[in-house]
């Protein structure tokens, strides 16, 4: 009997069958995803915390400078129209929110742009998403622009007013700053309305 089973190949009770190989691991980003995300592209690139400084540094910059010219040529003066009375340059001081809103408020908002700057931070550490650092580099550095105004500009730190001077016809004045913020908001937005995340998955619902 033992002969015919060797003859015949049955494996010996003693022997195992080799065990199916671990998958391996995958580097693709996928690994721990939610059920339903794929990472964009099908593939999670580095995080794009270089962009988002790019992009905050640029929007920073730019509305510094483009304060630091309107409050040395044109305060105190007749406003320039850009576009006959339907665009002007014209400064005015702002103790509130951005276009005007809650003069008496001014240490609340300084507050509030802290801890959008914190809230960005922390979610900096899962960025992968080039869309999303764009957006989120557009309100940091919206933020920390109108946020130098508040510490650093007259009546005193935290309580200093934001330089305005883009003041379209039949609308509130406005900076640079404040343009970063809300274009920063609504790419957001849009984003969240696509299921992307800050983490490059995208949701299909």
């Amino acid at each position: 009997m033992a002969e015919a089973e060797r003859i015949i190949g049955t494996p010996d009770r003693g022997e195992t069958q080799p065990e199916q190989a671990d998958e391996p691991a995958r580097g693709d980003g996928t690994a721990g995803a939610p059920a339903g995300a794929t990472p964009l592209g099908g593939v999670r690139g580095p995080r794009r915390i270089a962009v988002l400084l790019a992009v905050a540094a640029f929007a920073y910059a730019l509305d510094l400078v483009s304060k630091m010219i309107v409050v040395a040529h044109l305060e105190h003066r007749a406003p320039i129209e850009i576009v006959g009375s339907y665009l002007q340059f014209e400064v005015v001081r702002n103790a509130g929110a951005a276009f005007g809103i809650g003069e008496a408020l001014t240490v609340v908002f300084t507050i509030i742009a802290g801890t959008v700057i914190v809230v960005i931070a922390r979610i900096a550490r899962k960025l992968y998403s080039v869309p999303w650092a764009i957006a989120l580099g557009l309100l940091l550095g919206g933020a920390f622009g109108n946020l130098t105004d508040r510490i650093f500009r007259s009546p005193g730190v935290f309580r200093g007013a934001v330089v305005d001077f883009i003041a379209p016809k039949h609308f509130a004045v406005f900076n640079l700053a404040d343009s970063a913020i809300v274009c920063g908001g609504i790419l957001i937005v849009i984003l969240s309305f696509r299921g992307l995340d800050p983490d490059g998955t995208i949701h299909k619902d």
